[in-house]
């Protein structure tokens, strides 16, 4: 529940400390207890301006991250505050804070970079804040988002060689707000009111020209409009007077400017509404343990001088996912057979129905719980487990078949033991006696409820065991001729042909079932796999739509403004989507 989150203040996520990104064990603890999925904002720009205070805000707090007053940047890494979403119940709002960009104490800048590149990777929604205006200066600050294809990677290896790698960061890129503080300028232009998402849109226009200077000019406006799926601009009068602004947590409501405050509520209104649950590709939601992953697998790339990779991300995330939903799907089994099994059975078909049914929920909790499982190895890992398990349930039941066969026999048939120890069947007449009360017994026994799969296999061994006393007792049954006697082992002995016939039909039957059964597993593990990529190939060929949308607006956008060249770019994108929507095709590669 939202209530359980208790986190008084932020607490440090990422540290940059000497150079070295490392991470607080402490805060990846929090994230790991938080099985809620995870709205994540994070807020990026140049030290000193103002980014802690929103952050604060969407927190409902006065007070939490921290704002340094001095022009030494306060915030060192990457900060992490989780509170309740104030907007969706059973959501967790995370906050993430980052050192301001362009530290005059750090002299190397290289991660800035790094920083920049992780607040992307992390957030579902990534606000850029900045001083002023969007003027060349703003964006020429912004150099990290052109910087970007060299630092992350969504594919492991290249794919179509006609396409950059960086065509696929709008799939799984978050939401990119512009906050534009101490905004002086009137919103307008040709003299006609224009909105902050149009100012935005002016801002982002691109200039004709193949010089450097227009180069460096378009290639930052041109990321921004290709890599984010959804772009929002507000802006914000200066909060109060010059004086009061190295205490701005400190001042009351009434005494910062209205016109700000307005400003801020819209902010933080639109960004608790329309942020999305953070979200990787195949529809994937994230949790705490989720975005624990992701911090893991982003640093330690990082940390070893490799680029940080999405697919790579969310495969390591498959592993550990997959995993966990094998030892759910095989305790769940545990439980269902421990509720509904009482051993021994009567048939081995009653056990078969009950593994069954327990296995079809098993593979139900399995499917669940895990994604991307390449080749299917964690579900044929699942699979032999549960054989082995059921296999392990035979062996018992027929153990405690066995077991009360054994103890049943000895109960009815030690009178008649001892009475053959006294002789009672030492006398002319003895034999047939014997057979009457050993047939009499043997009803006895058959009439007992609930004995198991063992009962004739037990039965039949324990009269084997016993016809040497029969053997004896025929013998010397002075009432009977040499004739009567022979016409009585031949009876004997078809008996026991009979039942020897009887146990191997037994077990051709018995592997007929298990033949059957191994068949119907199989049948159950394709079926339910096969609906899983069913839905899973719904949900691409819907995030590929998603994507061809945006290229396509984007390439009419282009095109309108007489980009031909990098309209033809995204005519390529456009074409390797559609080709890869075409070759989409799960393989079902089950046991």
């Amino acid at each position: 529940m939202a209530s359980e989150i208790h986190m008084p203040g932020p607490v440090c996520l990422i540290e940059n400390t000497k150079g070295q990104l490392v991470i607080n064990p402490e805060a990846l603890k929090i994230l790991s207890a938080i099985k809620q999925p995870l709205v994540v904002v994070a807020i990026v720009g140049l030290y000193r301006t103002g980014k802690s205070y929103l952050l604060n805000k969407l927190a409902g707090k006065k007070k939490g991250f921290s704002l340094g007053s001095t022009i030494q940047s306060h915030t060192k890494g990457i900060w992490m505050w989780c509170v309740p979403h104030p907007e969706k119940p059973n959501h967790t709002l995370v906050l993430l804070d980052t050192e301001g960009l362009g530290d005059v104490e750090k002299g190397d800048n290289q991660n800035d970079s790094w920083i920049f590149a992780l607040a992307i990777l992390l957030s579902s929604t990534f606000v850029y804040n900045s001083m002023g205006t969007i003027n060349q200066q703003a964006m020429d600050q912004l150099h990290y988002v052109t910087e970007l294809t060299d630092q992350i990677r969504a594919k492991s290896s290249p794919g179509d060689s006609e396409v950059e790698d960086s065509a696929d960061f709008v799939s799984f890129f978050p939401d990119f707000v512009w906050t534009l503080r101490d905004f002086s300028l009137e919103l307008e232009a040709n003299g006609q009111p224009i909105t902050a998402d149009e100012y935005l849109e002016l801002s982002l226009k691109l200039k004709q020209g193949t010089d450097i200077k227009t180069k460096s000019f378009n290639e930052p406006r041109l990321c921004i409009r290709k890599f984010f799926p959804r772009k929002k601009c507000f802006i914000f009068d200066r909060p109060a007077q010059r004086k009061h602004l190295a205490h701005l947590e400190q001042l009351q409501e009434e005494d910062l400017n209205p016109e700000f405050r307005e400003q801020v509520v819209d902010f933080c209104s639109y960004i608790l509404k329309s942020s999305k649950i953070k979200t990787l590709s195949g529809g994937i939601r994230v949790n705490g343990p989720r975005l624990e992953s992701l911090v893991l697998t982003y640093v330690s790339a990082i940390s070893s001088g490799d680029l940080p990779c999405m697919e790579n991300a969310v495969l390591a995330l498959a592993q550990i996912e997959n995993s966990a939903a094998v030892k759910k799907a095989i305790a769940h089994y545990d439980q269902q057979m421990g509720q509904t099994l009482q051993l021994p059975t009567d048939t081995l078909q009653e056990l078969l129905d009950l593994h069954r049914a327990s296995e079809k929920e098993a593979i139900e909790v399995f499917m669940k719980n895990s994604f991307k499982d390449v080749d299917q190895n964690f579900q044929k890992e699942l699979g032999t487990c549960l054989v082995a398990k059921r296999d392990v349930f035979c062996e018992q039941n027929v153990k405690a078949s066995s077991d009360c066969c054994m103890a049943l026999l000895q109960d009815i048939f030690s009178p008649l033991e001892e009475e053959v120890k006294q002789g009672t069947f030492s006398k002319p007449g003895g034999y047939y006696l014997f057979i009457q009360k050993k047939e009499e017994l043997t009803n006895k026994y058959y009439q007992v409820p609930r004995k198991g799969i063992q009962a004739e296999e037990i039965l039949r061994k324990y009269l084997e065991s016993k016809q040497v006393v029969a053997d004896a007792l025929l013998q010397t049954d002075q009432s009977l001729t040499e004739k009567e006697k022979e016409i009585e082992v031949e009876r004997m002995k078809a008996e026991s042909a009979e039942a020897a016939k009887k146990m191997l039909e037994e077990m051709q039957k018995k592997n007929e079932k298990m033949m059957k059964e191994k068949e119907k597993s199989h049948q159950e593990h394709v079926k339910q796999l096969t609906e899983k990529m069913e839905m899973e190939k719904a949900q691409f060929m819907a995030e590929q739509q998603r994507i061809l949308k945006l290229k396509l607006q984007e390439q009419e956008r282009l095109l309108k403004e007489g980009f031909q060249k990098e309209s033809k770019k995204l005519q390529n994108e456009m074409e390797a989507i559609q080709r890869r929507s075409r070759e989409f095709s799960p393989i079902c590669n089950i046991l």
